[in-house]
């Protein structure tokens, strides 16, 4: 397992340390630090927005859509996220990201022109919600503590999983960079090692956990929460589908070996076998 971190983090570097000598080209590299700045603006606008959202239970927000037509434009806001990231995931929607950049960048800044949407999707989704103004339940004292540091912890593991996934992928950060140096994108191999010895999905299960680990209860925190659950559940069926015909037997084999989202106890002190075949 070691050998394979290592091999992951080696990856990451190189390409990081491939942006302060990049190959000559005035228009190219404006064009890639401009999405790569957009990019990671976004992203972390809308990380932080998610973790300030959830953390009081959806109830304080920017949005101030009039009654009862503020269920109707929250639904909306749940509802379009979903939609879209699995359309732009799907062999048509990989296509149109290419058309979202100048001319012959397009396929190069992919995985970028994606984070960017997504991360807009999120921002959008937990900043223009309308809450309800209605508080079930508020954990204070010790309870406030234990809560928070459950919340805490999922989104660390949310974290540790999207690096075990590809770090440079999950950002956006793989396109511009490979725009800045010149360079075709190299993606990360088929994910085994980190938590995805442990089961299949372990993104959105740590997602999942950030839904459900918040230290404050409104209705809009179970809507959201019961929605995007279910949507980490069925979703992973379509991406499972993609690396079946991406990897063939490898993933076959992999997926025989490796739960779906619930660990099997031997899994959490043995590594599976999982034959490397390229």
């Amino acid at each position: 397992m070691a050998r394979h971190d290592h091999s992951h983090f080696r990856r990451l570097y190189r390409l990081m340390a491939g942006n302060f000598h990049p190959p000559p080209g005035k228009s190219r590299i404006a064009v890639a630090l401009t999405y790569g700045a957009v990019c990671h603006v976004i992203f972390t606008a809308a990380v932080l927005a998610m973790i300030a959202a959830m953390y009081f239970g959806m109830s304080a927000s920017f949005g101030q859509v009039p009654q009862p037509w503020a269920w109707v434009a929250n639904i909306a806001l749940i509802v379009q996220f979903p939609l879209a990231h699995s359309f732009l995931l799907s062999k048509r929607g990989r296509m149109i990201l290419t058309r979202f950049a100048p001319a012959g960048h397009g396929p190069t800044l992919a995985t970028t022109t994606y984070a960017i949407i997504a991360s807009t999707q999120l921002l959008v989704l937990f900043t223009l919600w309308t809450p309800s103004g209605i508080i079930w339940w508020q954990a204070e004292g010790s309870a406030l503590v234990v809560w928070s540091a459950l919340y805490a912890l999922a989104w660390l593991i949310l974290i540790k999983a999207s690096y075990d996934a590809g770090a440079e992928v999950q950002s956006g950060a793989l396109g511009w960079m490979s725009l800045l140096q010149k360079i075709k994108p190299v993606f990360p191999d088929m994910p085994t090692v980190g938590l995805f010895r442990l089961i299949r999905q372990p993104i959105y299960v740590a997602f999942a956990l950030t839904l459900w680990t918040v230290p404050v209860w409104t209705p809009d925190q179970l809507v959201l929460a019961v929605s995007y659950t279910a949507y980490c559940v069925l979703a992973p069926r379509l991406k499972e589908r993609r690396f079946t015909q991406a990897y063939g037997e490898r993933f076959t084999e992999y997926q025989a070996q490796v739960p779906y989202m619930v660990p099997r106890m031997r899994r959490l002190v043995a590594r599976p076998r999982l034959a490397r075949r390229r």
